[in-house]
């Protein structure tokens, strides 16, 4: 043990690194491949992967040789890097350090991703408005998945670490080559055509766009789009979007992440239970001691304790309503009569009776009539004198015209 050299692990990078640094072709290289996980640090460097359809490599595009970019780096892009190969010693990682990148062209795959992508877009299926709301408590899930991938065992055992009592249903598909869209489209239709699902899991785990592209296929992201139950995208690459993404009702980065979305967390529904159990009783005890308080009051209100005194009350305001009527009326008639007698004693004093009480007389004709002048009478004509006490019959015996007048 004492004649054995042991190196740390830094020991072992650093000696890698050394080594990759030496080396005349790798100090200075052109590479072409397609840009995958394109991220540009707030730093100004850039971070990508370069990638064909057997393999890919890290690079990284410091601030200093990107200022000279003469285009917009973007995932999909065909390029042609120029840079040197070495080692990140903190992580032992090897990657390409570019110093210049030269647009080729865009990718078939992309392409024909951004071609489907703005198709799908103008017909509407990734509006917001047709998305189907997840349901909070499913009772069936269904996933369709490869049956051997390390997505399926991710979710079941998520699944059932959550919820073991939500029933999940597997319908499996192939998730790679030419025989897979087919295959998943056909699993969706089915699994509505059953129509037990509450919930749809579609996805696999990780890989590259060649290994992804199944879902990005049309008859893919149509069959997600005319499933009647919720459908949760679960292709795990937490990066880059699919059009099964775009399409789904939600997407989940990775198939992990949609057990969690689809399935509620058991001890979450019990605390809900309990909370709103709890909340139920509060407010029942609340409402019965609000009702309790209000027959109290009524109890003890007065119309209660003494029934008969809003009779008494209504018996003694209907006594003083009569007594004010009487006095009321009483006083009508004191006037009316005050007003009368007045009235009385004006007629009287208008009356020719009055006259005769003084010692006139009035002269009518034998028809009743009211003799004023000479010229109402002739002589021998029949005419009744009235006085105070009688009625005089007299003849016209002669008539003299006053030529002075009558000074009484």
């Amino acid at each position: 043990m004492m004649n054995k050299k042991v190196l740390t692990v830094s020991d072992v990078n650093h000696y890698i690194k050394a080594l990759i640094d030496s080396d005349y072709v790798l100090s200075n290289i052109w590479v072409e491949g397609e840009i995958s996980n394109f991220k540009r640090h707030s730093s100004g460097h850039i971070y990508f992967t370069l990638k064909d359809k057997d393999g890919a490599i890290s690079c990284i595009m410091f601030r200093s040789s990107a200022a000279f970019l003469r285009f917009d780096p973007q995932n999909g892009m065909n390029v042609i890097v120029k840079g040197s190969v070495s080692v990140y010693e903190k992580t032992g990682q090897y990657q390409i350090y570019v110093s210049q990148m030269e647009q080729k062209g865009i990718g078939t795959l992309y392409e024909a991703y951004e071609r489907l992508k703005e198709k799908l877009e103008k017909e509407g299926l990734f509006l917001q408005s047709h998305k189907k709301a997840i349901p909070a408590f499913p009772e069936v899930v269904g996933i369709i998945t490869s049956p051997t991938g390390a997505a399926i065992r991710d979710i079941i055992q998520i699944s059932k670490r959550r919820n073991p009592n939500i029933k999940l249903v597997v319908y499996p598909v192939l998730v790679q080559g030419e025989q897979a869209p087919g295959e998943i489209a056909h699993a969706i239709y089915e699994m509505n055509q059953w129509g037990q699902a509450d919930v749809l899991i579609v996805g696999r785990g990780g890989g590259s766009l060649e290994d992804l592209w199944a879902f990005n296929e049309e008859i893919v992201a149509r069959a997600i789009f005319e499933s009647k139950i919720p459908v949760i995208s679960a292709v795990g690459h937490e990066t880059d979007y699919t059009i099964a993404d775009f399409v789904a009702d939600l997407r989940a980065p990775t198939p992990s992440a949609a057990a969690e979305l689809a399935v509620p967390l058991l001890k979450d529904l019990r605390l809900r239970v309990h909370i709103a159990y709890k909340t139920l009783n509060h407010l029942m005890e609340d409402k019965i001691y609000s009702e309790l308080e209000k027959l109290k009051k009524i109890n003890q209100s007065v119309p209660f304790r003494k029934p008969l005194d809003r009779i008494y009350k209504k018996q003694q305001d209907l006594d003083s309503l009569e007594k004010i009527l009487n006095n009321s009326m009483k006083h009508i008639l004191e006037k009316k009569r005050s007003q009368f007698g007045k009235e009385i004693k004006a007629l009287e004093a208008l009356s020719p009776l009055n006259t005769l009480l003084r010692g006139y007389s009035i002269t009518l004709s034998k028809e009743g009539r009211n003799i004023s002048s000479i010229g109402d009478v002739k002589v021998e004509d029949a005419i009744y004198i009235k006085l105070k006490d009688g009625i005089i019959d007299a003849v016209v015996k002669g008539i003299q015209e006053d030529e002075e007048g009558f000074d009484g």
